[in-house]
């Protein structure tokens, strides 16, 4: 058989194993954002026990390893009698690592909208809630983009430690694969080219997202313009 042959008898393998991985994404993407804003805004508030907090548990996420905590919560938890499914196992330690570097990147970026901003808010009488909504966030989302898109990428490739707890992800899939054509270049040919793929639509999806929150803001680049539909005015001028 070639490897061309065992490829097109892998496609539905392979596409449940992408699925698999898109699951594992998105999942732990949505409850890494939802972390992040949460311990990224409480890491900056006056309360020092709420701050602690936060700070405590970003810094724990952040300073143990993925593998480490993915395997605790499949292999260790059932000792203690509470057993998770596979897949929500592996969104929930995908969520708690990246949301923790998320925090710090949700903490940078609204620490670098400019104070005067936050005084025009408090002139007008915003509440903390108006402030956050209608004058910080809309500003900090704009600057935090570029990191939570090279989060985004660096999750979708730690989906791989998800073959480690009998989830039969794009890894997993294409190890299978490699066994069946015992051609290792190949095989993981295979499965850099379709990682590269996902990563590249991710990269093009947040970058569109990046260029509607700037054009909201009255700056930045037009969403043609990320598309290359449009040429950019700056270099055809000079």
């Amino acid at each position: 058989m070639s490897n061309l042959d065992a490829v097109r008898d892998a496609l539905p393998a392979l596409w449940q194993g992408i699925v698999v991985t898109l699951e594992l994404t998105i999942g732990g993407a949505l409850l890494a954002f939802v972390l992040a804003l949460a311990l990224g805004t409480t890491a900056r508030v006056r309360n020092l026990a709420a701050r602690g907090s936060a700070r405590v548990m970003i810094e724990f996420f952040r300073g143990t390893s993925l593998l480490v905590q993915i395997f605790w919560l499949f292999y260790v938890l059932p000792l203690l009698g509470y057993k998770l499914d596979p897949l929500f196992c592996g969104i929930l330690a995908l969520g708690l690592n990246y949301g923790a570097y998320g925090a710090e990147v949700v903490r940078g970026a609204l620490n670098a909208v400019p104070r005067a901003q936050f005084e025009a808010a408090v002139a007008l009488n915003f509440s903390p809630w108006q402030r956050m909504r209608r004058v910080l966030f809309p500003q900090a989302w704009a600057l935090m983009l570029p990191s939570l898109t090279n989060l985004l990428v660096h999750l979708l490739k730690g989906t791989a430690v998800a073959s480690y707890i009998t989830l039969h992800d794009l890894t997993y899939e294409i190890g299978d694969l490699r066994k069946t054509t015992s051609d290792t270049l190949f095989s993981f040919g295979v499965g850099l080219v379709i990682y590269f793929v996902l990563g590249y639509v991710l990269t093009l999806g947040m970058n569109l997202l990046e260029a509607r929150a700037k054009t909201k803001l009255g700056r930045g680049a037009s969403l043609e313009e990320v598309l290359r539909l449009a040429p950019d005015e700056t270099k055809v001028a000079s």
